[in-house]
């Protein structure tokens, strides 16, 4: 029997932890949800892709930055949220 590991948000990722994107949640609407996710997918975040959490900045743990493939993003927690993620 496998143990399927559960699907987090990208703002919950520790730092050095390394996850595939599984899936952009549309934000809300007082967020213009659907123009941020597609930025978000813009940028490299689509479902298969691996990422890895770099750095939490400071004081409040904002921005993140992410590192997808070759280039490096910094994301609001509010942005971050939206990104379902399995852990490696």
């Amino acid at each position: 029997m496998t143990h399927a590991v559960p699907l987090i948000t990208l703002d919950t990722l520790p730092v050095g932890a390394k996850a595939t994107v599984v899936h952009i949640a549309p934000g809300t609407p007082q967020q213009d949800g659907a123009t941020l996710a597609r930025r978000l997918m813009e940028l490299g975040f689509v479902p298969g892709e691996q990422i890895r959490m770099l750095k939490r900045g400071m004081p409040g743990g904002e921005p993140l930055a992410i590192k997808v493939g070759n280039a490096t993003f910094a994301l609001r927690r509010f942005e971050a949220a939206l990104v379902s993620i399995q852990p490696e």
